[in-house]
């Protein structure tokens, strides 16, 4: 990993619980803490569910406030 990806990760860090809508094609994230203080306390995060495996979660969110649509790729922690 080079510096400037690990600012990348570090930068957009956050931690919570989230919901599946998987009809809705819908993913509800309530953050319980991030490098964005003010996200927090506020209620659940909608986001657009792109792709979604038995792996992977893909997911978009189009409500930035800097007007860009982010895309996000959650993958499932392997057992070592």
């Amino acid at each position: 990993m080079t510096p400037e990806e690990a600012t990348g990760i570090v930068a957009i860090a956050y931690y919570g619980t989230y919901t599946v809508e998987e009809a809705a094609k819908t993913l509800l994230v309530k953050l319980e803490g991030s490098t964005y203080a003010n996200l927090l306390g506020g209620p659940p995060q909608k986001r657009i569910i792109t792709t979604l495996t038995e792996d992977e979660l893909h997911f978009t969110n189009p409500w930035t406030p800097a007007g860009v649509t982010l895309l996000a790729v959650w993958r499932r922690a392997k057992a070592q």
